[in-house]
């Protein structure tokens, strides 16, 4: 298990003599610096100061350390706010800080910024300049105090979208009143792999070998079933300290492989909290000396896939008699199936193959507490006739602007033929 809170390695100067005893020594130590003086009272040379210092086993000086932990508050209103954005493949995210001269607390405060897109894979050398429109702020788990993370969109100079702002079309959706008076609820349940540095293999499995089959990792304890889980309890308690809405954690079913849930969030919310936990846990896993994967099939065979399933639902199906909007929704989705396949990850056709808790690619499926179909939806859903449905769709490398969108677009703005729709609720049993 990666100890996250250890210094690491690059960051420590030891302090080696003959002797096997030495302890180790802090910025407070150095006040126990003598200097000798002759008999005039005068001092030496420097050449001939004598340092003295407490020493025991595995002596360390970590001052790096203790400026990493300045609190500069008392001493300054400025702030720093990290900017983040998504880099050209469309889920690598990129970030670079800036001082802000006092503390904000509406991203409307802050100033937008640019960054050379030629080198993210978002702009031609020759034109290369992006702009970022601060859209969100979190406070940053990392520097503490007033310091925050902000995240971004990209825009050209003119002012457009960039092709990979994938927000901005998910703002509009959002704002459109049809929308925004269902009130959309989304609840993001995003796995990820941890892999070990330069072999790229699972966290807690044998170099070049495999562990025990599937069955006990699965919100398992023990040093033989969980691996990684400082990594998961960091993130945990640093998305809630950054104002993130993370509801829980767990294990997950392959070894090296955990969840996070993030929700209830409304609308482009939910967008903006799993990007912002998404770099927070690049920087805890950057920390540990981990690295992190949201790669939908890591490893090849009979384990588990890594998704995204979004849970879904609108005021109307969380009334009374909601259980037809959420039928009607269904239906809806099933008629759009490839559309939302081609954007709900790359790879995806590596996990969804039938087996191992999903559906397959090329068939919609739905079904009550099944979780082998395309939209599951709950045994107290049924039970209670309102509630909401998880898409079981999305891969883990899905991008949650695009998700989050397209199911309020397919469910509130898409109108089908009656035609299409007869035929689609005749094939799935659903009398809409």
């Amino acid at each position: 298990m990666a100890q996250i809170l250890a210094p690491s390695t690059q960051w420590q100067m030891r302090i080696t003599k003959a002797s096997t005893d030495a302890s180790p020594m802090t910025s407070k130590m150095w006040s126990s610096v003598v200097f000798k003086r002759n008999k005039k009272g005068a001092m030496k040379s420097s050449a001939k100061f004598k340092v003295f210092a407490i020493k025991s086993e595995n002596s360390t000086i970590n001052r790096l350390e203790d400026l990493l932990n300045l609190d500069v508050t008392p001493y300054t209103n400025k702030i720093i706010a990290e900017y983040i954005w998504i880099g050209g493949s469309g889920i690598d995210v990129r970030s670079k800080s800036r001082t802000i001269s006092k503390p904000v607390e509406h991203p409307s405060e802050l100033p937008k910024w640019n960054y050379d897109g030629s080198s993210t894979g978002q702009a031609p050398g020759e034109d290369s300049e992006v702009i970022l429109y601060p859209q969100a702020i979190f406070k940053d788990p990392f520097r503490g105090g007033n310091n925050i993370l902000v995240i971004c969109d990209a825009y050209t100079p003119a002012g457009e979208p960039i092709p990979t702002n994938k927000r901005h079309r998910a703002a509009e959706i959002f704002s459109n009143k049809k929308v925004a008076d269902e009130i959309p609820w989304y609840g993001i349940e995003q796995e990820y792999t941890l892999l070990q540095p330069n072999v790229k293999w699972p966290l807690g499995w044998p170099v070049g070998a495999y562990p025990g089959p599937q069955g006990p990792y699965y919100c398992g304890a023990g040093a033989d079933k969980s691996f990684g889980r400082d990594i998961s309890d960091a993130h945990y308690k640093a998305c809630l300290y950054a104002g993130i809405n993370i509801s829980g954690t767990n294990g997950e079913v392959m070894p090296g492989q955990w969840e996070y849930q993030v929700g209830p969030s409304v609308g482009i919310e939910a967008g903006d909290h799993i990007w912002a936990s998404r770099y927070i846990l690049e920087r805890i896993t950057e920390q540990a000396g981990v690295v992190l994967t949201l790669d939908p099939k890591p490893i090849e065979g009979d384990w588990n896939g890594a998704g995204c399933h979004t849970n879904f639902s609108t005021k109307t199906m969380r009334e009374e008699g909601g259980y037809e909007a959420i039928k009607k929704a269904i239906l809806n989705l099933s008629l759009r199936h490839n559309e939302h396949i081609s954007a709900y990850g790359e790879g995806n056709e590596r996990r969804l193959t039938g087996k191992h808790e999903t559906a397959s690619i090329d068939t919609f499926s739905w079904g009550v507490a099944n979780r082998g179909c395309s939209i599951r939806v709950g045994r107290d859903t049924e039970k209670q006739g309102k509630g909401y449905l998880e898409d079981r769709r999305p891969a883990s490398n899905m991008d949650p602007y695009v998700v989050t969108s397209l199911l309020a677009e397919t469910t509130l703005l898409w109108e089908p033929s009656l035609e299409s729709e007869a035929l689609a609720a005749q094939k799935l049993a659903l009398n809409v």
